[in-house]
């Protein structure tokens, strides 16, 4: 093998593991966007659940 062939060969791998980082980071910013969006989600489920048992609902009191 020439050195223009493994010059060639590493090109190669850095231009495909360059393409393999932007598919993860994208993945990460996307799993990101599900992670926020269900911690907003259970906020909003604590939220009403505390207003929920303030209000008396909370089936049995005097604990």
């Amino acid at each position: 093998m020439s050195v223009t062939d493994k010059m060639w060969d590493a090109i190669t791998t850095v231009i495909k593991m360059n393409d393999k980082v932007e598919r993860v980071a994208a993945t990460m910013v996307a799993q990101q966007r599900k992670l926020e969006s269900l911690t907003e989600r259970v906020i909003r489920l604590e939220t009403a659940l505390e207003i929920a048992l303030s209000r008396g609902g909370g089936g049995k009191q005097g604990r």
